[in-house]
């Protein structure tokens, strides 16, 4: 096979008709790059070759430049060989991700990570800017040390996740000094925060109740949020702590989580999930008390 003049020809057929290209869907362009990339690593022998190039590259890098223009210099056939090493199964490639976008993430290392921001496009419909800003911003970092890893790409056989959804810490944005409010008014405060961040999230949440009320037997409780999630198909449980995380404070939510489950919950629904947002996590409470439904995570005002 002559493998330059497969390249070649695929890049012959994108850049063919300037009006008919400017119409191209973006999944043609992704999988024409990823078939580049594919042919340049099996003209370099293999995956374990191509990672170290032999000058093949740099080649036909000039020649197809001087024909095409710089956007398949070397630096480019380079990020293409990358592109396909990274993400070697083609039925993985998510359209709704420009070549921009991969472009973006490339330079990720960390698998995981790399996913993380892969679904936050998913998710939040982010621009290539929106992109860059989560990037710089390392919102990956924030994530509690057990929600970093086993990230999978989200799709139709991989449900989304409250995981996906809540960041470590969730920072809110105060105008006001917390060192001048008592303990009740930082707590209702708090609570106003996060249900304006919640509804900001973009991914589904939708407010049942704020402070919602539930009896049991001759009690009243009020649980802080209720949220209903259409994304999930589930009724979402939050409770807010202004203190460290305490194991009691797993055992309430549960028992929120089980009230909504038995008295709310539809049959169509999935099983309800609790979020407790603390000051203070405690891992050691958390791996000991936590159930599956029930997610932690810290917030911090700014």
């Amino acid at each position: 096979m002559n493998y330059y003049k497969e390249v070649e020809n695929l890049i012959k057929k994108a850049e063919i008709n300037k009006g008919v290209r400017a119409l191209q869907d973006n999944s043609e362009t992704l999988y024409t790059y990823w078939h580049i990339g594919k042919l340049i690593v099996e003209a370099q022998g293999g995956e374990k070759r191509a990672r170290y190039g032999d000058g093949l590259i740099k080649d036909w890098g000039r020649k197809l430049s001087e024909k095409y223009g710089k956007k398949y210099d070397a630096s480019y056939l380079s990020k293409m060989r990358l592109f396909y090493l990274t993400f070697p199964i083609l039925e993985s490639l998510i359209p709704k991700l420009s070549w921009t976008h991969y472009m973006q993430v490339l330079a990720i290392k960390n698998s995981n990570e790399r996913n993380y921001y892969i679904n936050q496009v998913i998710l939040n419909n982010l621009s290539v800017r929106d992109l860059r800003r989560e990037i710089k911003n390392k919102s990956f970092d924030r994530l509690s040390y057990k929600d970093k890893n086993s990230i999978e790409i989200i799709n139709d056989n991989n449900k989304l996740t409250i995981e996906d959804m809540i960041k470590e810490p969730i920072i809110l944005k105060s105008d006001r000094d917390a060192n001048e409010l008592n303990e009740a008014v930082i707590h209702k405060y708090i609570i106003s925060l996060l249900e304006n961040k919640f509804l900001e999230l973009g991914t589904g949440f939708a407010l049942v109740g704020h402070e919602y009320k539930i009896v049991v037997g001759t009690t009243t409780y009020h649980i802080d949020l209720l949220f209903y999630n259409y994304k999930l198909n589930a009724f979402i449980v939050v409770e807010v702590k202004t203190r460290a995380l305490k194991p009691q404070d797993i055992g309430q939510l549960e028992f929120y989580v089980s009230y909504v489950d038995n008295n709310i919950k539809e049959d169509n629904h999935n099983k309800t999930i609790g979020v407790l947002i603390v000051k203070k996590n405690n891992k050691y409470v958390i791996e000991y008390t936590t159930s599956n439904d029930i997610y932690v995570t810290t917030y911090m005002l700014t």
